[in-house]
């Protein structure tokens, strides 16, 4: 596994620096929450009744990811990230899922979003058909999702080896 690196992005850059900064910093937290997890952890649901596992959190991330800024934004045609029977985005786990595999896609599709975000203006508007927000829009989203699911992470890390921290 690659080592997890986090930088802060600076207090004083402007507005793309400080989101795209922004964004990465969290998007290596995701990946420092499920590293050094053992399978049986990063699948396991520790707090009940919820049904959420360290791994659903990245896999369904890594769906978010392709869905706002390859998909909506990008035009791309990709396989979509979620099936017909959940067409909201859940937090599935397929037979053959690894916490590797998980979070090797979950960082090849951060890649992308990477690579699509550079190549455009902030002011940009989404190229799929019926899509209306621009760039800057999109990845404000993705940082406030990407938050929000930390925090669940946070909680699930901690239920399940104590571990706390950014």
């Amino acid at each position: 596994m690659p080592e997890i690196t986090r930088t802060r992005p600076p207090e004083d850059a402007d507005e793309r620096s400080t989101f795209t900064g922004l964004l990465d910093f969290l998007r290596s937290t995701v990946e420092l929450k499920l590293s050094g997890l053992t399978e049986e952890q990063a699948f396991a649901r520790p707090v009940d009744p919820s049904a959420l596992t360290p791994a659903g959190i990245v896999k369904h991330l890594t769906a978010v990811e392709r869905f706002w800024f390859s998909i909506d934004f990008g035009g791309l045609d990709l396989e979509w990230p979620w099936s017909e029977e959940d067409p909201h985005g859940g937090f599935p786990i397929v037979p053959g899922d690894t916490v590797e595999s998980i979070l090797s896609a979950y960082r090849a599709e951060c890649a992308r979003s990477r690579e699509i975000t550079a190549a455009a203006s902030f002011d940009d508007v989404a190229r799929s058909e019926d899509m209306s927000f621009n760039l800057r829009y999109a990845v404000a989203h993705i940082i406030e999702e990407t938050a929000r699911h930390l925090g669940h992470l946070d909680l699930l890390r901690e239920a399940t080896d104590g571990e706390v921290g950014e």
